[in-house]
């Protein structure tokens, strides 16, 4: 099984508008981060894309990816859905929808959203044929569980993957790490994981959380994600266990 880490950064991106690079160093590559979102592939080649970012068209440009085998949403902020559209030109060569899949909430708000997308219009036909996850146990030859996680005031779905004997764990956007967390999560082989910045965050997970997620269930290797301005690539990898990776945008690693 393989990751790769289609965006890094927070909502605004690094630099954010205005070239505000903050704290990262503007020389260091790893330092541009578009919106997050991840593709997750098997053995046998078959795609999982987790969140349309914002980013989404540039991103898999990019790395060269034009099709995936389903879709997983982890919420509806706009950082992390707002690039639905990019999906069209993946459904040209379909005879039926890409497979979409979110929990209640996040299908309902994305319905009412986007609705061409799941309905079709004026002639066009429907892009993603859009299923709550908890309907669905093995999508792309992937077997998945998913657990809700704190967000603030609302809520992120958490989604462990696993095929080829490997497991994955995808937990960005959260704010606080639950015993149902950690039950979902127990001892993965690689978790990506939400961390912001370093000073604690009131919807976000910042470092010393992150690495505590880590530590609480056992995962063999650790990639952080959705970092902002503050997070300078270089800075933070002097900072963090051997066990943990500063992701980056364009990051691929076999689990």
């Amino acid at each position: 099984m393989k990751l790769l880490m289609l965006g890094s950064g927070t909502s605004t991106g690094v630099p954010r508008i205005g070239n505000d690079w903050g704290e990262c160093d503007p020389n260091e590559p790893r330092n541009r981060r578009t919106r997050v979102s991840i593709i997750v592939e098997n053995d046998s080649g078959q795609r999982i894309l987790v969140d349309t970012s914002t980013d989404l068209r540039a991103q898999l440009l990019a790395n060269d990816i034009e099709k995936v085998d389903a879709v997983f949403w982890t919420h509806d902020h706009a950082d992390h859905c707002h690039g639905i559209d990019d999906l069209r030109v993946m459904r040209y060569d379909r005879s039926n929808p890409l497979p979409g899949f979110a929990n209640t909430g996040t299908c309902e708000r994305l319905r009412r959203r986007f609705d061409y997308i799941f309905e079709g219009q004026f002639g066009y036909p429907t892009l993603i044929g859009l299923k709550n996850v908890k309907d669905a146990q093995l999508v792309a030859g992937f077997s998945f569980q998913f657990v809700e996680m704190p967000h603030g005031p609302v809520t992120s779905t958490g989604f462990r993957f696993e095929a080829d004997g490997k497991s994955l764990v995808y937990a960005t956007d959260f704010s606080e790490i639950t015993p149902q967390m950690i039950k979902c999560f127990k001892g993965p082989d690689l978790l990506v994981v939400d961390c912001l910045r370093r000073r604690p965050h009131p919807t976000h997970a910042h470092l010393d959380m992150a690495i505590e997620l880590a530590r609480k269930i056992k995962a063999r290797k650790t990639v952080l994600t959705h970092m902002d301005k503050s997070m300078d690539y270089r800075t933070l990898c002097d900072e963090v266990p051997k066990d943990v990776v500063v992701g980056f945008d364009g990051l691929d690693l076999e689990v």
